[in-house]
């Protein structure tokens, strides 16, 4: 709740006029709790859980010979089915579980410095916290999702979410509830380490759990604007950890690529694609001969 009566006098106390951007938030947010502000966070959960996988999905279900191509597992086909009952799943896991805890953990994000007020961040201050973000996201994530694959956490906790040896983007945060809050861990630790705007916060939890479900499509599309982030990981990357599944030694980081190379969990992938590239090139010039072999039969 801002402490202002009016428009005027938060400009008065900022000794300018506001923003357009300003102007909107102080006529949402003026009259409204801080805590029903922060209880924000679940209903952005759902959206985005909602609505992010839809095009993917419907192209699949609709015009599936359309993105074939860039199927990374291409022979495996999840039923419809599978992927309601995963929703439903995530849903519940959600609203019973996620949403309690984001509730429950609102004193915490004022003691942290999580602001609702004025001015609003600039677009660098945001950048910078967001980069900051997903650095420290990324680093603490590699360390527990590798912890649940010792025997112990994966046998009782993460083979719910390797289910999906395929995964799709519905599966993203499709796994057991403990999990579900044991990762998201990570998410909270930047913002607690570089205090933000609850705008900023919003759009990091938007983008996180984007990325997530872009790392689970199953699909390795060539122009997505995540290619050109240095050291990013993808769905190509991501999809070959639940393709070798529980036995997996291989990328545990959430976004980026550099813990795994630091400390040697890619060295499987790194063979894997080598062998890809070598069994692509093989098939290429065996076509290509075959090719050739009839041209010279037809010739004589």
């Amino acid at each position: 709740m801002l402490p202002f009566a009016g428009i005027s006098e938060a400009e008065a106390a900022l000794g300018r006029n506001l923003t357009a951007a300003e102007t909107v938030w102080f006529r949402y947010s003026a009259g409204m709790h801080d805590f029903w502000l922060y209880a924000h966070n679940i209903v952005f959960l759902l959206l985005v859980y909602t609505l992010a996988p839809l095009p993917v999905a419907l192209v699949e279900l609709r015009r599936p010979r359309a993105i074939h191509r860039y199927k990374l597992q291409p022979k495996i086909h999840v039923p419809v089915a599978d992927v309601l009952r995963c929703y439903r799943n995530v849903v519940k896991t959600f609203v019973f579980a996620v949403g309690p805890l984001q509730l429950f953990s609102f004193p915490i994000s004022k003691w942290a410095g999580i602001r609702t007020g004025l001015p609003l961040p600039s677009a660098w201050e945001v950048a910078a916290q967001l980069g900051v973000y997903a650095v420290v996201e990324d680093y603490f994530n590699y360390w527990l999702h590798r912890a649940l694959h010792c025997r112990w956490g994966y046998e009782h906790v993460h083979r719910v979410h390797h289910e999906f040896t395929a995964p799709v983007g519905f599966a993203a945060p499709y796994a057991h509830w403990a999990e579900v809050l044991i990762l998201g861990l990570p998410s909270f630790l930047g913002p607690a380490i570089a205090p933000c705007h609850i705008l900023t916060f919003w759009l990091w939890l938007v983008l996180r759990h984007i990325e997530a479900i872009e790392t689970h499509c199953g699909y390795d599309f060539p122009r997505t604007p995540t290619k050109y982030i240095p050291f990013y990981g993808g769905a190509e990357y991501h999809d070959y950890h639940h393709y070798v599944g529980g036995q997996s030694h291989s990328n545990f980081a959430s976004v980026f690529t550099y813990c795994d190379y630091i400390y040697g969990t890619d060295k499987g992938y790194r063979y894997h694609k080598a062998q890809s590239v070598k069994m692509r090139e093989q098939s290429d010039a065996d076509k290509q001969y075959g090719e050739m072999t009839d041209t010279s039969g037809k010739r004589d």
